[in-house]
């Protein structure tokens, strides 16, 4: 049996933890186990990671790459499981992954970049290029991802590799929960739903964008649902009434399982400042929705320009509305985006895929050490 050790910095809710909960699983058990090693647990998330009979150890706070306790905790961790693979994702992961895997003389290092990491130091930059040397491979989640890790970190060609996140595929919802859903929020037939989902965290996500970018829309059946919570939600309800908006705009609240959301809304909008993927378009898109979002990160390579959906530039509300309204007056144009976008993103953002690739990536490596046939 193949050892996986995943390490991390929270397991919580994120994009991160939606991976590893796809691998638990759908990584070949006949094959690989694997345990997760990170900061804090906790939510639905971890609930169900550990339900695939996945362990997850926490270790606390992580203040720093040489906080040197925690680097004993992980090296202990080590010791007793013995890993083939270490597999190290966000900053606080590769840096345990990288750092521990090379004194405890793992036979496999893989570090996963998970962000867009483009307000990130020249300091952090140049740890990541010393912890490249130690790794097998680097995996980025995007294509902008992996020219981050050639061009500015500087990690050799040969060791870098692109892994497109994955999603689950939507499961099915009933009319009755749709219906059921449609009378909670005050929702009827004639509204033109404009969704988002996502954290509350403002200079992240840019939620407040949007909600300026409503202002501008014109159209009195307009509606906002916004799904999520967040340090900045107090400050974006404050924005709603200041502008006057509390009858168009609809906070759902955090609910992990979006699907009967998605299926509330018309067109989905993601107005981030920096995205390391998107998950959350690719989500809409396999839901059949068109897709408005900013021309940063992995969202560049997710929606197709015009066929798919609308790119534009972050910190733009008034181009935001624009694409809001060219698709709220052009509902044929809605349909005919969601399609295209829901048939290019079972085919290339499906967790399955992203499972597949990794599964492959981990057999390679093995291969060329000579711990599998």
């Amino acid at each position: 049996m193949i050892r996986v050790l995943h390490i991390m910095s929270t397991v919580t809710g994120g994009g991160v933890e939606r991976t590893r909960y796809s691998l638990s699983k759908f990584l070949n058990r006949e094959i690989f186990e694997m345990k997760i090693v990170g900061t804090h647990k906790g939510g639905l998330v971890s609930e169900w990671i550990e339900e695939q009979g996945v362990e997850i150890i926490e270790i606390g706070d992580f203040s720093g790459p040489f906080h040197w306790e925690k680097h004993k905790k992980v090296q202990k961790i080590i010791k007793d499981y013995k890993p083939h693979i270490v597999h190290g994702a966000v900053y606080e992961g590769v840096t345990m992954a990288a750092i521990n895997g090379f004194l405890k003389k793992v036979p496999i290092i893989i570090l996963e970049e998970t962000s867009d990491p483009q307000n990130r130091s020249a300091k952090a930059s140049f740890l990541l290029r010393i912890f490249s040397l130690v790794a097998d491979k680097y995996v980025a989640i995007a294509p902008s991802v992996l020219e981050y890790l050639v061009n500015q970190v500087k990690v050799a060609p040969r060791k870098a590799i692109c892994i497109n996140n994955g999603i689950e595929i939507p499961r099915k919802v009933s009319n009755e929960e749709i219906e059921r859903f449609r009378s909670k929020f005050g929702i009827i037939p004639d509204d033109i739903v404009i969704g988002a989902v996502g954290r509350f965290m403002n200079q992240h996500k840019r939620f407040s964008d949007l909600i300026e970018a409503l202002l501008q829309v014109e159209n009195d059946r307009i509606k906002l649902l916004m799904v999520g919570s967040g340090k900045d939600e107090d400050y974006l309800k404050s924005m709603v009434e200041e502008l006057n908006l509390q009858k168009k705009v609809i906070f759902a609240g955090y609910h992990y399982d979006t699907a009967p959301f998605y299926k509330l809304m018309d067109i989905f909008c993601v107005p981030s400042a920096y995205e390391g993927f998107g998950l959350v378009a690719a989500e809409a898109m396999m839901h059949s929705l068109p897709v408005i979002a900013t021309k940063v990160g992995g969202l560049k390579e997710v929606i197709v320009e015009g066929e798919t959906g609308f790119l534009v530039s972050p910190y733009s509300p008034n181009l935001l509305a624009l694409k809001i309204q060219y698709l709220v007056e052009n509902p044929a144009q809605r349909r005919r985006m969601g399609e295209m976008g829901c048939l290019r993103a079972m085919e290339n953002f499906s967790a399955e895929r992203y499972c597949k690739d990794v599964e492959d990536l981990y057999l390679e490596l093995l291969r060329n050490e000579g711990i599998f046939n």
